[in-house]
């Protein structure tokens, strides 16, 4: 069954500057910004530019163009949080978990012995999230 992409979820303001986000990164093609509900300390989704809903709807040459943005993104992740390894989540319509109907990808910093909180968390405000926002900044310039 083929959903139609609404152009007025959160994600699709966030790219047109009408809502605000912790950004970390961006370039043609993707937006890299923390969730406001983390699951761990550093918790950034990535998106790609061009409307798509999910995996399912975006052509497969805008796919090639974005992976490498969630490749850059999670290297920083983990650089920035000097995170032992990553976790990285992709959901697909509402049966297989999907909250926001515009693709992403979450990247998870990961470290031994410490669990992910439960997803639909406490939301956490931007001077919150700064501290973990300035970190993966900081490692791009290294990578």
């Amino acid at each position: 069954m083929t959903q139609t992409y609404d152009s007025n979820n959160i994600f699709a303001k966030i790219l047109r500057g009408e809502a605000p986000c912790s950004k970390v990164w961006e370039d043609d093609v993707s937006l890299a910004f923390l969730d406001v509900m983390p699951r761990a300390e550093g918790h950034t989704l990535v998106i790609p530019k061009v409307p798509a809903r999910n995996l399912f709807d975006i052509a497969p040459d805008d796919l090639a163009r974005f992976m490498p943005s969630v490749q850059t993104v999670a290297r920083a992740v983990r650089a920035g949080m000097a995170a032992e390894g990553v976790a990285i989540q992709q959901f697909n319509e509402e049966a297989g978990g999907q909250q926001v109907f515009h693709l992403h990808f979450h990247i998870l910093p990961r470290w031994t012995g410490v669990a992910v909180r439960p997803p639909g968390g406490p939301f956490q405000n931007a001077e919150a999230l700064r501290p973990h926002a300035e970190k993966i900044r900081a490692a791009f310039a290294a990578l």
